[in-house]
C-alpha cells in the first residue's frame, strides 16, 4: 500500500518555482513528484559520458527515434507531477512545441543514470518508477552506477512496472516493445565512480 503524502504545493506554483530557480542558479535542476519538491544533482562528466553513448546507440539502432536529454514531463495520475528524467526516448518530433513541462505520451522509454548524491535510493529506485508506470510510460531504464546494474522496467500495469530486468554491467539486455533493442551494456564499466 502506497502512502499518501500532503502536497507542500500545488502544480502552477511549483512551476513557477522551477522557472525561478533557472534564472537564479545555473544548474539547479527541480521535480515534483508525488507531491513533493526534490532536486537533482548535477551530472558528472561520467553520467554526460553515459548519455553520450545512449544517445548514440539509440540513434544508430532507431533513427527514426530521438534520446531528448533532460525534458520535463508532466508525470503521475492526473498529471500533478513534474519529472526531468535524464532521457526520454520518442519520435524526434514529440517535444516540438510542447515547453518545458511535455506530455509524456509519445514517450517509448524514460532513463535516468544514478548520481552521487542522497537522494537516489528514494527518487531513482523507489519514487521514478512508481510515478513513470503510473504515468503509462512502457520502459525505465535506470543505470544504477552504484550497484553496476541495469535494470529494465517495463509493462506498466496499475501504477506499478510487472516486469523487471536486472542485468550486471556487461551483460546484454533486452529492450522490450516498443524499444526492442538489445543494448550490451559493457561500455558502462568504463564510466563507474
Amino acid at each position: 500500500m502506497t502512502a499518501v503524502h500532503e502536497s507542500l504545493m500545488t502544480t502552477e506554483e511549483f512551476e513557477e518555482l522551477a522557472r525561478a530557480a533557472d534564472r537564479i542558479s545555473e544548474g539547479v535542476r527541480l521535480e515534483f513528484i508525488d507531491g513533493q519538491l526534490g532536486a537533482k544533482a548535477m551530472p558528472d562528466g561520467d553520467h554526460g559520458r553515459i548519455m553520450q553513448w545512449l544517445i548514440r546507440t539509440f540513434l544508430l539502432f532507431r533513427p527514426e527515434l530521438f534520446l531528448a536529454a533532460e525534458q520535463g514531463l508532466r508525470v503521475e495520475r492526473y498529471q500533478k507531477g513534474r519529472a526531468r528524467p535524464d532521457g526520454a526516448l520518442a519520435d524526434s518530433e514529440a517535444f516540438v512545441g510542447q515547453g518545458e513541462w511535455a506530455d509524456p505520451a509519445p514517450v517509448l522509454l524514460v532513463v535516468e543514470v544514478t548520481s552521487n548524491d542522497q537522494d537516489t535510493e528514494r527518487r531513482d529506485r523507489q519514487e521514478k518508477p512508481r510515478a513513470y508506470a503510473a504515468t503509462g510510460i512502457p520502459i525505465y531504464l535506470l543505470i544504477d552506477r552504484d550497484s553496476c546494474e541495469v535494470t529494465v522496467h517495463s509493462s506498466p500495469q496499475s501504477g506499478r512496472y510487472e516486469q523487471i530486468l536486472r542485468v550486471p554491467f556487461g551483460a546484454t539486455v533486452k529492450l522490450p516493445e516498443p524499444v526492442n533493442l538489445e543494448l550490451d551494456t559493457d561500455p558502462l564499466k568504463n564510466w563507474v565512480r
